[in-house]
C-alpha cells in the first residue's frame, strides 16, 4: 500500500466522477458557505461563535455521508440516484452530527495543545465517518474502531492527508492575500464553497485508505 498510489487512484476517481460529485455535494456546500457568512455577519467575523460550529453540524454530515455512500456504491459498480443517497444521508444525520461534534471538539482541544496532539487525533479518528456510514456503528463505537484500524498505519494516513491539505491551505492563504477581509459576501461564499468542495477530495483519499486497511489482516504489534 503506497501513499502515492492511493493518491493517484483517488485523483483518477475524483476526476472521473467529478460531475456526479458536483451535482451531489456542491449545492449543500454552497448552502453551508452561505449560512456561515450569515452567521459571521450576525456575530462579527472576529468573534468565535459556537453558532458557526452548529451550522457545520447541520450541513456537513449530509453531504459527507452522501459522498461516502456514493463512493461505496461506485466501488461496487452501482449508480444510485442522488435523491436516494441524500435520503439515506438524512437518516444518518443524527449519529453523524454527534460523531462530527465529538471529533471536532477533540481535534480542536488537541490543536490547542501545541498542534501535534490535534494532528495525531485527526489521523487516529480519520475512519470514524466511514465506519458509522458503512458499518452502522454508533459514534463512540466508530471512534474506538477507527483508533484500532489506524494503528500501525499512522504515517501513511498522515502523509496522504498532508499531501491533500497542504496545497489547499496554501491556496486558501493565497486567495485571502488576493481578496483580503472584509470580503464582498458573494465573493466570500464563492471562495468558501470552492475550498470546502476541494476538501472533499480528502474524503475520497481516506475512503481509499479505509478500504485498503480494513481488508488487511489484523496486527497485534500496536505500532503507530
Amino acid at each position: 500500500m503506497n501513499a502515492l498510489e492511493v493518491l493517484r487512484d483517488s485523483l483518477y476517481f475524483f476526476k472521473r466522477h467529478l460531475g456526479s460529485i458536483v451535482q451531489l455535494c456542491l449545492p449543500l456546500v454552497i448552502v453551508e458557505a452561505f449560512l456561515q457568512q450569515a452567521v459571521d455577519h450576525a456575530t462579527g467575523p472576529e468573534s468565535f461563535s459556537g453558532i458557526s460550529i452548529i451550522v457545520g453540524l447541520l450541513v456537513y454530515p449530509l453531504y459527507t455521508a452522501a459522498l461516502i455512500l456514493f463512493l461505496d456504491a461506485r466501488s461496487r459498480g452501482e449508480s444510485p440516484r442522488n435523491r436516494d443517497l441524500l435520503a439515506m444521508a438524512a437518516t444518518l444525520w443524527p449519529r453523524f452530527a454527534v460523531l462530527t461534534a465529538l471529533n471536532t471538539l477533540l481535534i480542536l482541544l488537541g490543536l490547542s495543545l501545541y498542534f501535534l496532539p490535534g494532528l495525531m487525533l485527526m489521523v487516529m479518528l480519520a475512519f470514524g465517518e466511514y465506519l458509522l456510514v458503512l458499518r452502522g456503528l454508533g459514534p463512540l463505537q466508530a471512534m474506538k474502531e477507527s483508533l484500532r484500524l489506524t494503528r500501525g498505519h499512522f504515517w501513511r494516513i498522515l502523509l496522504c492527508i498532508l499531501c491533500v491539505m497542504t496545497p489547499l491551505w496554501l491556496l486558501k492563504g493565497a486567495t485571502l492575500a488576493v481578496y483580503p477581509e472584509p470580503q464582498n459576501p458573494l465573493v466570500a461564499v464563492l471562495i468558501d464553497s470552492a475550498h470546502s468542495f476541494l476538501q472533499l477530495f480528502t474524503s475520497v483519499v481516506l475512503f481509499r485508505l479505509f478500504m485498503l486497511i480494513s481488508q488487511l489482516p489484523e496486527k497485534n504489534d500496536g505500532a503507530v
